[in-house]
This record gives structure tokens, sequence and C-alpha cells, in this order.
């Protein structure tokens, strides 16, 4: 019979030292914090004002000194990376001139828009001065806003006669508020890659079933919790929304169109990007076509009121407001905008009808179709009798309190408030 072997000892740990190497590191640390504190001190005073023996500190830890000019370098830059810069008038006009003879000379142009182009909808955006993430980055509230009163903008309208006429071939959104759509761009040339707050769709049946609705469809989801608390018509599975959070990745087809949105990026000779940071949308790098060298790649054009990690690789950047430029240029390439009608909207003709059982799945506020008396009037997502029934019951205070305080829709900000949440459970933990 073999020998047992030998059970093996785990090698002890020499706790002394690890705790003496710890303190040694505290202890360097709060050193390097009081050098850095006295040195911010002597800088606050005029040269004038510093004794000999400020200078011989100054010049004994220059490298703490140096370190602290870095940093409020960095400081500085960061400041003006925030500030918001419009072009004057007159600058303003040479740029949309070029912008427009770039769109005219281009066989295949694409846009890239982010949420500078609905904050004319009253819909803030997100990293401007008063944008969702600043606010929530200082710890101040995002005062509710109700989305779904939103309506397209001269943006979205201008952009939409731009694909009328060929000169824009396909629109890439990072806005959720289902605006391009509603603006009455197909959904086969609109790829909305963070979702739509009024679409849902259920994954379960063979071909992907989507339930276009006239209300936000996010109110009951959040961060990998997709389920609207509806079913399919057809199969009875769960249906989800098709809102992309940040650390998510969704295979959804449409409103997605990855696919499309890919295409048509390999074939597109200009980029023009409308109210957009592009800090989130340069990651995507299926969108720049990184593989080729960069004389083959498209034509970037910017249309931004701050700094963007892309204006130095820019052929073109315009400091301006989204609906003021778009307005320009098409008054530069002789197109009338048209005017955005609530009878003409897709979201109405596109919608599917709500099931008896499923009037009371939501309690954000409906969209609700206003016809004017010479439009024959199109029915909502809700049965028009229901409809009657409903608002007699819930009354005229119901509606006064939707205006006091709309609900938020479920995505809104729920990036930041995920993190400021497992930080603070981390903080917790290890007291």
């Amino acid at each position: 019979m073999e020998e047992p072997s030998e059970t093996r000892k785990r090698p002890s740990r020499n706790c002394i030292s690890l705790v003496r190497k710890l303190g040694h590191t505290v202890s360097l640390k709060h050193e390097k914090k009081e050098k850095e504190k006295k040195i911010k001190q002597i800088l606050k005073k005029p040269e004038c004002q510093r004794t000999e023996e400020d200078v011989k500190i100054l010049k004994e830890l220059d490298n703490i000194v140096q370190e602290l000019h870095k940093r409020a370098r960095q400081r500085d830059r960061q400041k003006a990376h925030l500030e918001e810069t419009e072009d004057v008038p007159e600058v303003l006009e040479s740029k949309v001139k070029l912008l427009a003879d770039l769109l005219k000379d281009s066989d295949h142009a694409i846009l890239y828009t982010g949420a500078g182009v609905s904050t004319a909808a009253s819909i803030p955006d997100y990293r401007g001065p008063n944008g969702v993430w600043t606010l929530l980055q200082k710890g101040k509230e995002v005062k509710p806003t109700s989305i779904v009163d939103a309506c397209p903008t001269t943006a979205h309208m201008g952009i939409f006669k731009l694909y009328q006429e060929g000169l824009v071939k396909h629109v890439v959104s990072q806005n959720c508020d289902g605006l391009h759509l509603r603006s009455g761009l197909p959904q086969e040339s609109l790829s909305e890659i963070h979702g739509n707050m009024f679409i849902e769709v259920c994954k379960n049946c063979t071909r992907e079933r989507q339930y276009i609705r006239t209300f936000d469809v996010t109110e009951k989801t959040s961060f990998h919790r997709h389920r609207t608390s509806r079913k399919c018509h057809r199969c009875r599975s769960n249906l989800e929304d098709t809102i992309v959070h940040f650390g998510e990745k969704s295979s959804v087809k449409y409103p997605l169109n990855w696919e499309g949105a890919v295409e048509n990026v390999e074939a597109a000779g200009l980029i023009v990007c409308l109210g957009s940071s592009l800090k989130v949308l340069r990651k995507y790098t299926c969108l720049w076509r990184t593989h080729q060298p960069l004389q083959r790649r498209p034509k970037l054009c910017i249309v931004n009121l701050q700094w963007t990690p892309k204006d130095s690789q820019a052929y073109l950047k315009i400091n301006g407001r989204c609906d003021d430029v778009v307005q320009r240029l098409c008054c530069e390439l002789c197109l009338e905008i048209p005017e955005y009608k609530q009878s003409c909207d897709p979201l109405f003709s596109l919608t599917t009808r709500l099931r008896k059982r499923e009037m009371s799945s939501f309690s954000t506020k409906e969209l609700r179709l206003v016809p004017s008396p010479c439009e024959t009037p199109l029915k909502s997502s809700v049965d028009s009798e229901l409809e009657l029934k409903k608002e007699e019951q819930d009354g005229e205070a119901e509606i006064d309190k939707d205006h006091e305080n709309p609900p938020q829709p479920g995505w809104f900000g729920k990036g930041l408030r995920k993190r400021k949440l497992s930080q603070s459970r981390r903080r917790s933990s290890k007291s």
C-alpha cells in the first residue's frame, strides 16, 4: 500500500511585517497630504509676500509643487470642456454653408444625434450645465418632466426633410424619447441604439414581435429588469422594454437596428453629429470605421455647444444649437421644414391597442390624439368608450396631479443612481 502523502501546510503569514508595512504606507500618505496642504498655503500668497523659508520649502518639494500645478491645469481643462460656446452669426453662417456643400457633394451621409437635439422639446440633456448627469453628480435632484408631452422639434422635422430629399440616408440616435420615429422617419432608416420608451417587445416569438404604445413602457423596469408586466398577445410570454442601460447589452433587433447602422457606416462618406458629447458614442468602434486608415474614413462634422473628444478629428466643428443650425441648413439648401402635426404622427397609426385586462397595467400619462374639427379622429391605444369611462372615474383631480408631479421614465438617470447605490453599499459593508 502507498504511504499517505503528507498534508500540505499553508505557509504562515508574517502578520507583524504586514501590519508594519501598512502602517508605514498610511504614515507616508498622511505626511504627503500635510506637505501638500503646506505648499497650497504658500502658493496662495503673492510672490512678494513669501518668506525665505517659504521659497526654500518650494524648492525642496519641487516634485509636489509640479504635481499640484498639473492637477490645477487638469481642473481648468475640465471646466473649459463643460463651457458652452456659440459661434458668432457670421462664422455660423459660413460654417453652415460649408456643411450644406458637404451634404450636396456626399453620396452617402448619415447623422448621429444626441440629447442636444431634444432640449428644445423641454427634455434636459445629460452633460450640459443643467444636464441630468451634471446635476446628479453634484447631489442635486432632477426636476420631474413629462417626456410623453414632448413633440418633435425643428431639428427632428428638419432631419426628416433631409431624409426625404435623399441628403441623409440613415440616422443613429442615442435618445430614448422616440421623437425621431414620431417625426416620420421609418424604422429601417433609424437606429435608436439605446432603445425607445414607447416600444416593448416579445423575444420569445420566432420573429421578434413589437408592441408600440402611446405611453412610457419603462415605468416598472430598471437595470437588468426589463419586464413591463404585460404579455404577448400571441405566445403569452412576458413583454420587455427596449432600453439599454449603462453596462448592458441588448439583442433586440428593433428599434436598436445595429445591422442598419453598421451597414450605412461602411457606405458613408460623411458623418454629421448633432447635439452629442460623443463620450459614449465614441466607444462604439463599429460606428467610426477605425479598422481603416484616416484618409479612407468618412468626413466628420460636429454640431455641439460643448467640447467633444472627437473635435481634433473633425473636418468641421460648429458651435451652435441644433434647432438653429438645422433651420439655417435647410434654408441654405432651399428646403422647407414641415411642421409637426399630431394627426400625422406615426405613433398613433403603429400603436397596438391595449386589451381590457391590460388597462390597469400602467399609471403614466398616455399620449392622446387631439383631433382638429376638420380631421377624422384616429383611435388611440385604448378604445374610445373605455377612455371616457376611465376619465369619468379618475376625475379632474388626477389630471391636475399629473401636471404637478409627472412620473419619471424608468431609464431617466438610472445609470448614475445605480453606480452611487453600489458605492454606498461597498462603504457600508467595509464599515
